[in-house]
């Protein structure tokens, strides 16, 4: 971004008035102020979300930290948590189930995933240099110090709650806290040396997906159920889908990785075949899981499924297929709703047929 030159208030009024009627053209096209509020606001919207196109220049450290944690990056795993309750079959309209599950969105978003992100965002500071410069770390918004104080106190307080969780539900093994470990080691070795996972398109983008689908989903039926191998495997499979979600988010930064050396989807094949990887990844998989419904004999369930599929497959030759690099948001905002629809489908089918 470039800063505007200062404006300087013209003493004499008779050449004010005369430098505005010489130059009406310019007058005219001038954008009015209402508008450029109005952008404004949404730059500091999306800065705050921690959304692609935000504007720097935030002073508020809380805000800062707040967009460090990326709160539009919570809700898959907040609605991750709700698929888990209702795949265990055992969710009930009770107050106290209500806060349980407030409680397990608190520890899967803001708690896990802003940890999640802000790791992330530390050993992806050269690359957020180039790709994001607005970013808090390469803008220079907060010290790295601050950084990495925030980054523990949320990992401490995420597996904290997660043992809180499993005493309060009475789960003799503590699944909650395993999770939330487990979800903590891979969101490290998924960004940081010498793994760095996301270095991998095919290993960071499942790690990724994996992330988003079988953590939370686990979380959320460890809390009303006994977690079994088949939801582990089920949900693994799932991910597979979200592995083509993940694809997505690799093509903002693709200038970038390709600079850097990383080896993400679109880098390693292209922006078109990565693109056509990314819709029939998340597509098939979706398709499978529809399959797998009917061998259990929830064909409603499974044909409620394979409908949510159909509006993706047009969005995604509306936006996604045609241009991946300009459309990425635009996609993810009107596909997604979808797809997340047709996981609390297939989280309700298994909670029916007592999976």
């Amino acid at each position: 971004m470039t800063e505007s030159s200062p404006i300087t208030p013209n003493s004499n009024p008779s050449e004010a008035i005369d430098s505005v009627a010489i130059n009406p053209s310019e007058q005219a096209i001038a954008p009015p102020a209402a508008g450029i509020a109005s952008a404004d606001r949404n730059a500091k919207t999306r800065q705050l979300l921690g959304m692609k196109g935000a504007a720097s220049g935030e002073t508020s450290i809380w805000k800062i930290r707040l967009q460090l944690m990326k709160p539009i990056t919570w809700i898959p795993l907040i609605w991750g948590v709700v698929c888990g309750a209702a795949s265990s079959g055992n969710y009930t309209w009770t107050l106290e189930n209500v806060l349980k599950v407030a409680t397990c969105m608190l520890l899967a978003g803001p708690l896990m995933t802003g940890y999640t992100q802000i790791l992330n965002d530390y050993y992806d500071r050269e690359i957020d240099a180039i790709n994001e410069p607005y970013r808090p770390i390469p803008s220079g918004a907060i010290a790295l110090t601050q950084v990495i104080i925030q980054i523990w106190v949320l990992l401490i307080a995420g597996i904290a709650l997660a043992f809180v969780l499993d005493v309060w539900v009475g789960n003799e093994f503590p699944t909650i806290t395993a999770i939330a470990i487990i979800g903590s080691f891979i969101a490290y070795i998924y960004s940081a040396p010498p793994l760095k996972l996301k270095q991998n398109g095919w290993l960071g983008s499942y790690a990724l997906g994996a992330s988003y689908i079988t953590l939370p989903w686990s979380t959320g039926h460890a809390l009303f159920g006994e977690l079994n191998s088949t939801i582990v495997i089920l949900t693994m499979f799932y991910s597979l889908a979200g592995l083509g979600i993940a694809i997505v988010n690799d093509f903002k930064s693709v200038e970038g990785d390709r600079q850097l050396g990383l080896k993400s989807l679109p880098v390693m094949f292209g922006i078109t075949t990565a693109a056509w990887i990314c819709v029939v990844t998340i597509d098939l998989f979706q398709g499978l899981i529809a399959a797998y419904l009917v061998s259990i004999h929830e064909n409603l369930y499974a044909a409620i499924l394979l409908l949510l599929i159909i509006p993706q497959i047009t969005l995604q030759d509306m936006y996604f297929l045609r241009d991946p690099v300009k459309n990425d948001v635009k996609y993810q905002a009107s596909a997604q709703p979808f797809l997340v629809l047709g996981m609390l489908v297939t989280g309700i089918a298994l909670g029916h047929a007592g999976v």
